[in-house]
């Protein structure tokens, strides 16, 4: 599933992890998305696709994926990245299958596992794993959003 901008090549794709971006990566399931509100403040009034490209696609369906994001968000989240993909730069390759698949222009991913792109990878928005999402990459989202 996509949406008619990225269908035609239009809009901004922002591909999101959980672990590490959304709750630090060694979170005790009682403290998972504790980082949920620096997405939606990332994301608030955006024209912006997101796309779930975290692990957590494997052993959760899309509709139970969408659930774990604020009401707010859910209909920006349009699809999960395909299989996965072994190997070196596997996250990165999965994006671009994705991306080549739907016709996606413009993309970003907010991730904290580097050795999962190229390295200087301009799309990557790195994230601390030991903390998640915080006012850094927020602004970067934000500034990519508008044009900045």
């Amino acid at each position: 599933m996509t949406s008619e901008r990225n269908r035609l090549g239009r809009g901004k794709t922002l591909f999101l992890d959980f672990d590490g971006v959304l709750h630090a990566s060694l979170s005790a399931k009682g403290r998972y998305f504790e980082r949920m509100d620096w997405l939606v403040r990332a994301l608030d009034g955006a024209a912006v696709d997101v796309v779930i490209s975290s692990s957590w696609r494997f052993h959760h369906a899309f509709g139970d994926l969408q659930r774990f994001l604020p009401v707010s968000l859910r209909p920006q989240v349009v699809g999960c990245t395909g299989p996965a993909l072994a190997g070196r730069h596997a996250r990165w390759c999965e994006i671009t299958a994705y991306c080549a698949t739907h016709r996606v222009r413009e993309w970003r991913a907010l991730d904290d596992s580097a050795f999962e792109f190229p390295a200087g990878c301009p799309e990557l928005i790195l994230c601390d794993g030991s903390l998640g999402l915080d006012e850094l990459q927020v602004s970067t989202v934000r500034h990519w959003l508008a044009g900045i």
